[in-house]
């Protein structure tokens, strides 16, 4: 899996309505995961937009589920959060991936725009099917 594909399904998500009615847990910050690559940074937003380096994306959570918009399509992943750790796993991940809350999130740049959303029928290949 690519760097900048890892990257993005670590930009994960905040405060917003789940389809069951029930909030989502917090997840808005800033967290860093160790890669084979290095640490990586990534920059959750409650605006629904994350950042990772020159990256922006925007994101969703439906139930324990999160989707990252990738380009023209939702990419899905599974998350768990205890404390201030959140674990991805699923869709393209071989193995989980643990991030740690390291702080707050910084403001996106008036500059720099929330990506639009893909169609919701927009699912990327092996994605599990929209609860």
């Amino acid at each position: 899996m690519r760097t900048g594909t890892l990257l993005g399904i670590l930009l994960i998500a905040s405060p917003v309505a789940v389809a069951t009615g029930q909030r989502a847990p917090r997840l808005d910050g800033m967290w860093r995961a160790k890669t084979a690559d290095g640490p990586q940074t990534v920059i959750v937003r409650a605006d629904s937009s994350a950042s990772w380096g020159d990256e922006t994306v925007r994101w969703r959570i439906v139930a324990d589920s999160i989707f990252i918009a990738m380009g023209d399509e939702w990419m899905v992943y599974n998350f768990k959060l205890a404390g201030r750790r959140l674990t991805l796993s699923g869709g393209d991940l071989e193995e989980p991936i643990l991030l740690e809350r390291v702080g707050p999130a910084t403001p996106r740049p008036d500059s720099v725009a929330v990506p639009p959303a893909p169609p919701g029928t927009a699912r990327a290949q092996g994605a599990p099917p929209h609860r």
